[in-house]
């Protein structure tokens, strides 16, 4: 009998991404922690596995179908803007630590956005918009 492995729910764009950078699909399974590639059995599995995305949708969705342009939003483009909403914050957030951390501080306050929005260059759009 062969072993069934878990993979884990990914659309079609990232795995032919993730095939691109890594090669073969063998050795993208070979990358997965092993946490995600043991079967899970039981009513506790589903409340156990990670979300891809963090943020809600919908109200991600809502938020989208509030631009007057927007009337439709696949959940594909949902899904998209969601992750990219994330990874944003987490990188402003990780930005922001450091100056937290000058200050020898552990809780992100205003300054702190402040100081890595004036400081780094890929922020220069929000400059203005904390007033």
């Amino acid at each position: 009998m062969a072993a069934a492995t878990a993979v884990p729910a990914v659309s079609a764009v990232s795995v032919e991404s993730e095939l691109d950078r890594s090669g073969t699909e063998e050795e993208m399974r070979e990358n997965v922690p092993e946490e995600e590639s043991s079967p899970q059995a039981g009513p506790a599995s589903a409340t156990s596995q990670t979300r891809l995305a963090k943020l809600p949708l919908s109200r991600i969705k809502t938020l989208m179908k509030a631009d007057p342009d927007v009337t439709l939003a696949s959940q594909e483009s949902v899904f998209i803007i969601a992750k990219a909403t994330e990874l944003f914050v987490e990188m402003i957030a990780k930005d922001a630590l450091v100056y937290a951390q000058q200050g020898k501080r552990k809780t992100l306050q205003r300054k702190d956005l402040d100081n890595a929005i004036e400081a780094i260059d890929e922020f220069a759009f929000l400059e203005g918009t904390l007033e």
